[in-house]
């Protein structure tokens, strides 16, 4: 009986002492620099850059190989430029982008006040709205079905949080973003200032970050704009932005362009470094071949990109502003794609990596793996292609040729500096003349899938470097046409996105289920939504 008097006694006189700790251990306990004592003009600057990197990534080892811009000198099984490639392709885009959605929901969700020192700014929110609906299209696009209105919430800000959400239909997503980019409109032309030093794309330039969500706008009516159920809806919309600029601003020139300017120089601490140079090594960056369907159209077109030797920045980028060289001992030639194993041609052309060691002239030459523009999330000339092909299915009024003549000159400035985009002017009439002698002259006569090629075959080169678009609007529309070598897998058809990570299925194994059973089988020949009839 003593001794448990003594134990009661002896817990009875901890317990203002373990009160007390726990007091100051909850004092203690605080991240001063977490992302919930954040405010949403810190979060936005490292979520924009960590999105686009993890798109140029993919674009330089996905994108670019499936749509013949390179091509691996490769006779090794899962070869991406043959429609095959390993499951573990998936994860990369899925990790990066879900965390960067949730920064940006929180740039979004602190600019309504929502967390210690948030004070209400509607262009935050704007911002936050248009960002979130850039990167969930990009992965809805890639995948498919995908978590969307119950995601992101991993977070204390929900008292139930969901680490297992339900795959929303593609349909209900690409809904609600339009929604999103609505509301984006109204609240971003309200005007509230933003933190210059803050904002890596538009220098806190709020009207400009409104033209870049209604041209997100447009671009995304259009990718969906083939759904029956949903045409008239987005042709009217469509219609709307097209028509009325002082409601809904799109970009009207290459200063409009959303895109990040890799002004740092070559160590991983610089802030706005180029990922191509502290991700990807020179070896690795100059090794594929330049595809044949690429290269000969510049070749036949005499294009600026391909021959100018006065692109942006300082110091020569090879044979042009996209730096391609010819390979040692070799003519300058690319390599077809989609070859059999064991029958690829010789290397003929590459991008060459900032070092140059092939060349023997180390550290001397501006390339594309540095280049300060490549960036880029979306482009002037990208609208101008998508009102063109408005214009040629009737859904708005306008030339379509000029629309075209546009997107050619201003994706070709983009590159090169010294080519002046204005349609005008006699650098442009002279590239037309060109065009013309390869036969790629615009004729409003010409039945509409002729246009379409020509359309998106121009709309193909003011893709480069973005994402995964130009895998996108192949699979919307089939333009520009590639050629199918021999060696091809998936029974030589584009595959139609990327199947599901694999930790998935083990994470969230009820709702992976649900996903397949309603899309459909996980592989990457099955269509998402917009693909099918």
């Amino acid at each position: 009986m003593r001794k448990q008097l003594f134990i009661v006694c002896m817990v009875l006189m901890a317990v203002p002492t373990l009160y007390s700790c726990k007091k100051d251990f909850d004092k203690l306990n605080i991240d001063p620099i977490n992302a919930l004592g954040a405010t949403a003009d810190k979060l936005l600057a490292p979520a924009l850059v960590n999105s686009v990197t993890a798109g140029m990534v993919r674009n330089r080892s996905f994108t670019n190989e499936l749509m013949q811009v390179t091509v691996s000198l490769s006779d090794g099984d899962n070869t991406v430029f043959r429609y095959a490639y390993k499951s573990s392709q998936s994860d990369y885009l899925w990790n990066n982008w879900y965390v960067q959605l949730t920064n940006f929901k929180l740039v979004d969700s602190l600019a309504r006040g929502y967390g210690k020192d948030s004070s209400i700014n509607f262009s935050y929110q704007g911002i936050g709205k248009v960002c979130k609906a850039w990167v969930f299209a990009n992965l809805t696009d890639t995948y498919g079905d995908i978590p969307y209105f119950h995601a992101l919430q991993g977070d204390s800000d929900f008292v139930h949080p969901s680490v297992t959400p339900a795959f929303d239909r593609q349909k209900d997503i690409y809904l609600d973003l339009l929604n999103q980019l609505e509301e984006a409109n109204i609240l971003l032309s309200k005007g509230d200032t933003i933190r210059v030093s803050g904002d890596p794309v538009y220098k806190g330039d709020v009207t400009k970050w409104r033209k870049f969500g209604n041209s997100l706008y447009l671009r995304l009516l259009l990718r969906i704009s083939g759904k029956a159920e949903l045409q008239q809806q987005c042709i009217a919309k469509i219609k709307q932005i097209a028509e009325n600029p002082a409601q809904y601003p799109i970009f009207q020139s290459n200063a409009d362009c959303a895109r990040i300017y890799w002004n740092g120089g070559t160590s991983t601490t610089d802030p706005y470094t180029n990922p191509y140079m502290t991700q990807v090594r020179s070896q690795d960056f100059r090794a594929p071949s330049v595809c044949s369907f690429f290269l000969d159209y510049l070749v036949a077109w005499t294009d600026p990109r391909l021959t100018s030797a006065a692109p942006y920045g300082s110091g020569s980028l090879g044979l042009g502003s996209l730096g391609i060289s010819q390979a040692t001992g070799g003519g300058f030639y690319g390599v077809p794609s989609g070859y059999l194993p064991g029958h690829g041609d010789p290397r003929g052309a590459y991008f060459q990596s900032y070092d140059n060691t092939s060349e023997g002239s180390k550290g001397t030459t501006w390339s594309l793996q540095q280049n300060q523009r490549t960036g880029i999330i979306m482009q002037y000339a990208e609208v101008q292609f998508i009102l063109a092909e408005a214009v040629v299915k009737g859904w708005i009024t306008g030339n379509a040729q000029t629309y075209w003549n546009q997107g050619i000159a201003s994706a070709i400035n983009y590159w090169v500096a010294n080519f002046n985009d204005d349609i005008t002017k006699p650098n442009f009439i002279d590239h037309l003349a060109n065009l013309g002698q390869a036969s790629e002259v615009w004729n409003d006569s010409d039945p509409l899938e002729v246009k379409m090629e020509k359309i998106h075959l121009q709309k193909y080169y003011a893709l480069f470097c973005t994402d995964l678009q130009q895998w996108f609007e192949y699979r919307r529309t089939g333009h520009p046409v590639l050629p199918k070598g021999p060696g091809l897998q998936n029974w030589g058809v584009m595959p139609a996105r990327m199947v599901y990570p694999v930790y998935v299925q083990a994470a969230n194994p009820t709702n992976y289920k649900n996903a397949v059973a309603i899309q459909g089988p996980d592989e990457i020949s099955t269509q998402v939504w917009w693909q099918r009839p």
